[in-house]
């Protein structure tokens, strides 16, 4: 910019100036408004407006504003052009410039005046420049125009894409600054500012040539193969001409081809009936355009004026070094203006460039007739552009009514699916085998690492689907594997590069998904699940099988333990009626204790006096009518005992069918509950928890939880757990290493049927279905989703959830957790265990019983010893006395008579008992009575000795020669007596 600025104005610096002007007006605030225009009347128009400009007081801050037009005309040489603007308009000191060009010099003229005035920083209104250059802000720095450029109708081209639903296009554009730039146009407002789905469609090919074409055959080879038949168009008018010869020539512009075109190629002179082309309004009212510039400035200065100062702009173009900062505020607020003009809506973008501007959309007829058909235009009330087209009055290339598809419609499809049981099954082929069997289709996986192809066999849900759609709509295909294994994940790249601005990351897919968007696949016939992710890039048949996400889990075992038995009852309850029962039996005893019939006569033979019901008696009792067993003895007498009685029985009654029907519910009829509620259990909510969850990576389910704010602590903690493939996960849960796989419930119901310690939990969340993926824009949509309806009308799609997914297991599992469970020695151990303890401690108490026993014998046998020995002495003792008596009464009897010893008895006596005649102490009062009763006493100890059990046979008592002593006192002759009566006088 620099350089071809220093060259004009050492171009400028030969000729002299030999005009100036000077603003000696101290009152008047003047504005000179300077015009290169093409024609006379332009700038008779152009004076014309700045008259009227001067009486509108809308545009003006007082009424000494007074606004000049100065003019100059239009020349085809941009040398003289610079020239003239030097010193017929910057020397008049203008404060912006509006130019127009003449339709044969083209847009050198209108540069030259941009270079000049963009020096000085002179803002430049264009009318006419359409031109893609001109948007180049660092070149043309301060010029902005009323007319879009030419690039600006890739915007119309998207609007009309949407309006007919295609989504496939081809762009022939010429390799120039324009080509190029309708073709970026076209692509960034096609991603970054169409959020809608049906809007953004995909360019299929691109085809670039060179301008001043000679042919365009080699190009039309490309355009056959393709598969979109809607081709873009920008093209010169020559070349127009050119590229509608030749395809013309391949039917290229016949029936089932769209053409869309810019202005330039509508006004060929061999355009094909049938094409659709566009048409700016008021492209040729330059006086209209005049007007709006004018007032655009007028508005942009009077609001400049009223938030700062605007200083003189440069009078010569002499000094190179002058830089007027106001003229860069002025051209800023120029293009914030947003005024309702002659031509429109008038507004600019940051580029200077003209927005909101009017298209009419024109249909070629016959011999070269262009009917508007549509309009491009402002609508004032949403403040944007809106499309508007007649349909029923557009024909179409070979003169068809009815909108061509805008596709070719292949008859072969290479089609993508993934191993997923139970919809696709796949099976290694092995060295022996050629082909696949009967009820399988060939399924290669291509490896895209080393590029080595494997041979596969598939079967399934979705390969009986296949053969049923490629039946049902007449198409033939080749089916392979996901070449990663995967169903698809995007992933965020920046596509933006230094020289361009910044835009927003591209998603770029992987896996089965990535295939479809690259178009090196057709459809993908897989469990593919239908999400919002998905459908932005590919297109998606109705479903073909309805589904959520659910949680799969191993089924918790049985609870049960030793005191299963005990279950019935709570702990609480277990000690009340222990309670009650001793209780009870207290209350029992005490009754009949106390109550005065609480003995009575028995009406049988023995007429014995019943004994009253003990406390033992009574706590059998209560026992025995709770445990519902027969009571033989030990029953209440009283009536008021015999009352509670009934009382009690009732009672047990009726804990005893509790307890039975309880017993039922929880050993036979017991199901093990899931761990887990569902989707909203508060362990899987909370990180915190040691509970292990997990997904598929880069799955639909992935998608889902990412996507979902309120899961997405969840999210972080079951991201480092998730797997790659389910076939891991479900291995994982059987064995225990994770408590929870959360994935799709198709797949999960049949896990869960096929292996009944399987199950799912919860309800089903996320609710979504499987679908038959496609390109965008496929001619296959409509006809797979008419035929998949039809399936589900007729009853097939049941029959494969029947035949692959359920395979009857469902219902034996089901069976199985109807029918009641078959009680076992786990349920009922805890109740022989508690006989065996019975049993045990029976033992144990006869054991304690038998010892106590022993040892009262044992204590039993010393009491009677010793109440033997205690007795035995008593008598002696009492003997002892009874014979001192009678010895001390008969000495007493002796001494009274005064007898003589020498008796006849004394000397009978003494004769046979020589020992009575010894010595005596003086306490023997009878001769003898010792020896007397030492005899008597070892009568009574043989005596004893023959009487008892232990002892058959006295023994006698020996002398020192071991010969028996006869120590029984002689039984008294008539001369030795105790009875001595006779002797009395």
């Amino acid at each position: 910019m620099m350089l071809r600025s220093a060259i004009v104005l050492t171009t400028l610096i030969v000729f002299n100036k030999v005009t100036s002007f000077s603003n000696n007006s101290d009152d008047a605030e003047k504005y000179n408004v300077g015009g290169v225009l093409n024609d006379f009347e332009s700038e008779k128009h152009f004076r014309l407006t700045i008259s009227h400009l001067n009486f509108d007081q809308n545009y003006k801050t007082s009424r000494n504003m007074t606004y000049y037009g100065k003019t100059i005309r239009m020349d085809k040489n941009p040398i003289k052009t610079v020239f003239n603007v030097c010193d017929k308009l910057i020397d008049k000191r203008v404060y912006a410039v509006v130019v127009s060009h003449e339709q044969t010099s083209g847009d050198l003229s209108p540069a030259a005046v941009s270079y000049t005035s963009g020096f000085f920083q002179i803002p430049v209104i264009g009318i006419s420049s359409r031109d893609a250059a001109f948007s180049d802000k660092n070149i043309h720095v301060s010029f902005l125009r009323t007319v879009p450029p030419y690039y600006h109708q890739a915007d119309v081209w998207l609007e009309m894409l949407n309006h007919f639903g295609y989504t496939k296009v081809i762009i022939i554009h010429s390799s120039d600054t324009d080509g190029r730039a309708i073709l970026g146009r076209f692509q960034t407002t096609s991603q970054n500012y169409y959020d809608d789905i049906d809007v953004r469609a995909t360019v299929e090919l691109i085809v670039e040539f060179e301008p001043k074409l000679e042919s365009f055959m080699e190009h039309l080879d490309d355009m056959k193969t393709a598969q979109s038949r809607v081709y873009l168009l920008y093209a010169s008018t020559e070349d127009a001409q050119i590229i509608f010869r030749d395809a013309g020539n391949y039917n290229m512009t016949e029936s089932g081809h769209v053409w869309f075109v810019t202005e330039q190629a509508l006004s060929a002179n061999n355009t094909p009936d049938g094409v659709l082309g566009l048409q700016l309004e008021h492209a040729n009212s330059d006086n209209r355009h005049i007007r709006d510039s004018v007032y655009v400035l007028a508005s942009a200065i009077k609001e400049m004026m009223t938030n700062e100062t605007i200083t003189e702009p440069p009078k010569n173009c002499d000094d190179s070094g002058v830089n007027w900062e106001s003229g860069k505020r002025l051209f800023h607020y120029l293009k914030t203006r947003n005024i309702t003009g002659e031509t429109g809506q008038v507004a600019f973008d940051d580029n200077g460039d003209r927005i909101y501007a009017g298209y009419d959309v024109i249909n070629i007829r016959a011999k070269q007739k262009k009917l508007p058909v549509g309009k491009f235009y402002y609508d004032s009330g949403k403040a944007t552009m809106r499309l508007n087209i007649n349909d029923s009055q557009v024909i179409w290339p070979g003169k068809q009514k009815k909108k061509p598809k805008g596709i070719m419609i292949p008859t072969h499809l290479k089609v993508l699916t993934i191993q997923e049981k139970p919809f696709v099954y796949v099976r290694h082929l092995t060295d022996d085998e050629v082909q696949c069997m009967e009820d399988e289709v060939s399924c290669p996986l291509f490896n895209t690492s080393n590029g080595i192809e494997n041979d596969f066999c598939c079967r399934g849900y979705c390969i009986d689907l296949l053969k049923a759609l490629s039946q049902r709509i007449n198409f033939t295909y080749n089916l392979a594997l996901s070449p990663d294994g995967q169903f698809g994940h995007y992933i965020l790249k920046n596509s933006s590069s230094s020289s361009l601005p910044p835009s927003p990351p591209r998603k770029e897919w992987t896996g089965l998904i990535g295939e479809l968007v690259n178009e090196r696949a057709d459809m993908i016939v897989a469990p593919l699940t239908i999400n919002p992710e998905r459908a932005e890039y590919i297109e998606f048949s109705k479903p073909f099988k309805y589904q959520g996400i659910t949680i799969l889990e191993k089924k918790p075992s049985r609870s049960s333990t030793l005191v299963s038995f005990l279950q019935p009852f709570s702990n609480t309850l277990w000690i009340l009626v222990m309670v009650s029962v001793h209780v009870v039996a207290l209350v029992l005893y005490l009754l009949d204790r106390f109550s005065p019939f609480g003995r009575f006569k028995l009406s049988h033979a023995d007429s014995h006096e019943e004994k009253p019901l003990n406390l033992s008696s009574a706590v059998w009792f209560a026992w025995g009518v709770l445990l519902n067993s027969g009571i033989g003895e030990g029953t209440p007498r009283s009536f008021s005992a015999r009352v509670l009685g009934m009382v009690w029985a009732g009672f047990a009654m009726i804990i005893v069918a509790s307890y039975t029907a309880n017993l039922a519910a929880f050993l036979v009829l017991e199901r093990p509950k899931t761990k887990l509620s569902g989707i909203n259990d508060a362990r899987l909510r909370n990180t915190m928890e040691n509970l292990t969850c997990a997904t598929v990576k880069g799955s639909s389910v992935d998608m889902y939880f990412r996507r979902q704010v309120e899961l997405s602590n969840m999210y972080r903690t079951m991201e480092a757990n998730n797997y790659d493939t389910a076939e891991q996960a479900i291995e994982d849960v059987k064995k225990g290493k994770l408590m929870a796989f959360i994935w799709d419930s198709s797949r999960l119901e049949y896990e869960a049927s096929k292996d009944c310690e399987l199950v799912t939990a919860g309800e089903l969340f996320g609710r979504s279905g499987y679908g038959i993926g496609l390109q965008k824009g496929s001619p296959w949509t409509d006809a797979v989703t008419l035929a998949i309806l039809e399936f589900h009308e007729s009853g097939f799609m049941e029959a494969l959830d029947k035949a692959w997914i359920f395979h009857g297991n469902a219902q034996q599992c089901e069976q199985f957790e109807k029918t009641p469970n078959t009680l076992g020695l786990k349920n009922m151990a805890g109740v022989f265990i508690l006989v065996a303890a019975g049993v045990a401690i029976g033992v144990g108490l006869i054991i304690i019983e038998v010892i106590y026993k022993r040892h009262q014998v044992k204590k039993q046998k010393r009491l009677d010893i010793a109440r033997h020995a205690a007795g035995k002495w008593r008598g002696t003792i009492e003997k002892r006395k009874t014979i001192r008596a009678s010895l001390a009464m008969q000495r007493q009897y002796n001494i009274g008579l005064n007898s003589h010893t020498g008796t006849i008895s004394y000397a009978v006596d003494k004769r046979r008992y020589h020992r009575l005649g010894g010595h005596r102490g003086p306490e023997n009062a009878w001769t003898g009575d010792m020896d007397a009763l030492r005899s008597r006493r070892c009568l009574e100890e043989t005596t004893k000795l023959k009487h008892s059990p232990k002892i058959h046979a006295p023994l006698p008592l020996l002398n020192k020669n071991r010969q028996p002593i006869n120590l029984l006192p002689p039984r008294y002759s008539p001369g030795y007596t105790s009875d001595v009566s006779h002797l009395v006088v």
